[in-house]
């Protein structure tokens, strides 16, 4: 294990406002039941996972249990001694998601009980089991199957909800087990969501440069550096993550935490979303599914909507500010109404008609303000070049890295024409009120002209 990275996880852990007890480990599951302990004592467990987990990693955190709770049932629907509650909740939908229903379903068997939730799963599990833990009043802990997000340590849940991808504040879980074995032994495909969600960190990072150097929003030094620390390293190596190596596969899984931690921190999801993220939000919004049914993994959309971000920042980087006209980019520069109104016209007729009308307007600034945001930005150009080329990887090497862990380089590996896409790069910028290179693009009036570019670029044909 790396001891740079062990120090980031220790100093972001010491950080954290929720989560007090890590276990990053081969074995972990078997020191569960300390964990339990040392942070719930005698509390009641209710263990809540669902059907694919069953003989994946239920059976050996019950076997590991066990060994501290003699008297505990196996997975079944015994009830204990609450009366309306049972030791084990599994859910059986082969196409579980985040969504608002089961949060209903969780909150409905919480309320009867003073049980402590022990989730067992990844991405939906934690996000279903975090929101509804938040609703009943109580902590709870997860134990991570896969490397395939990094909502583990996050603040917040992503959950659909009357048609619209929300995150819902909420704690993130007291403990967190991290089992290497386990991790490790995870759907190939899983590992390469999880890596492709910490690949975006990269894009998202420079998007966070990208709106200090205009003045939009400050950098919070501390939840940035645990993010970014580190994290080209973990990305370093995708042909040992692609075969598993637990090495590296636990430096993976310590970039996801990292993650989250910095969410905590900054109590947002600013430090680790940028742009790469309004992809996978407006698909989720827009309910898209691959031609079987199946809807892409949340990293997998991400690895797509990356891409589109290190290509427009490819873009960027070559522009010359020398030239660039401020006042008639200015001239041009729409009005707050009209933004609005073409909001409202994008949206017609989906289920979230007025969310790009609310963002937009959220994120407006007048022509005075983008005007001092174009100086600024000229004037530190040089500065800010340099600390985006060293924060960016290059896309072409971008793609050979994500195409060794199989994650998707090209939008119709998840279902997504390359009309879609371009469409979908005018709808994410209206989505969210975060300042992303989509946002300097459709301010400087070059957003039409880097599309032109970006979808000619010929890694989309390969």
């Amino acid at each position: 294990m790396n001891d740079s990275m062990n120090r980031n996880v220790e100093f972001a852990l010491s950080r954290a406002t929720d989560t007090k007890y890590l276990l990053i480990k081969c074995g972990a599951i078997e020191s569960v039941a300390d964990a339990f302990i040392s942070q719930f004592h005698d509390s009641e467990a209710i263990i809540i996972s669902e059907e694919s987990m069953l003989e994946f990693a239920v059976s050996k955190l019950f076997k590991a249990l066990k060994a501290e709770y003699p008297d505990i049932k196996e997975i079944s629907t015994h009830k204990s001694r609450f009366s309306e509650c049972y030791t084990s909740i599994i859910f059986e939908n082969k196409d579980l998601y985040a969504h608002w229903g089961y949060i209903e379903k969780l909150d409905e068997i919480l309320s009867n009980t003073d049980a402590i939730p022990v989730a067992i799963g990844s991405g939906t599990i934690n996000d279903l089991v975090k929101l509804s833990s938040h609703h009943n009043n109580r902590n709870y802990l997860i134990v991570a199957t896969a490397a395939s997000m990094d909502g583990y340590t996050a603040f917040g849940a992503s959950i659909t909800k009357d048609g619209s991808k929300e995150t819902f504040s909420c704690p993130a879980p007291r403990v967190l087990i991290a089992d290497i074995d386990i991790i490790a032994s995870a759907p190939s495909s899983m590992t390469a969501s999880g890596y492709a969600d910490l690949f975006a960190k990269v894009a998202s990072g420079a998007d966070w440069i990208l709106a200090y150097a205009m003045g939009v929003e400050a950098i919070d030094p501390v939840s940035f550096s645990i993010v970014q620390n580190g994290l080209h390293q973990a990305l370093s190596d995708p042909n040992k993550i692609n075969s598993g190596d637990k090495v590296a596969i636990q430096h993976l899984i310590e970039g996801l935490i990292l993650s989250g931690f910095a969410m905590q921190s900054h109590k947002s999801s600013r430090p680790a979303s940028g742009a790469d993220h309004q992809f996978s939000h407006l698909w989720n919004m827009q309910h898209h599914t691959m031609e079987n049914g199946s809807t892409p993994s949340h990293g997998f959309q991400v690895s797509i909507g990356t891409l589109v971000s290190l290509a427009l920042y490819e873009e960027l980087l070559k522009f010359n500010f020398q030239e660039f006209d401020i006042d008639k980019v200015i001239d041009k520069w729409p009005s707050k109404e009209s933004q609005i109104e073409k909001a409202l016209s994008s949206f017609k007729g989906t289920d979230f008609p007025t969310i790009g009308a609310t963002e937009v307007a959220a994120k407006y600034n007048t022509k005075e303000e983008i005007r001092e945001q174009f100086i600024r930005l000229k004037e530190n150009w040089t500065e800010t070049r340099e600390r985006l080329k060293n924060q960016l990887i290059p896309l072409d090497k971008a793609v050979k890295m994500l195409k060794v862990v199989g994650a998707p380089t090209h939008p119709l590996q998840i279902g997504v024409s390359m009309e879609k896409l371009r469409e979908s790069v005018i709808l994410a910028q209206m989505i969210r009120r975060r300042f992303t290179i989509l946002d300097l693009a459709l301010r400087a009036d070059l957003l039409d002209s880097w599309l032109d570019n970006v979808f000619n670029n010929p890694i989309w044909n390969n």
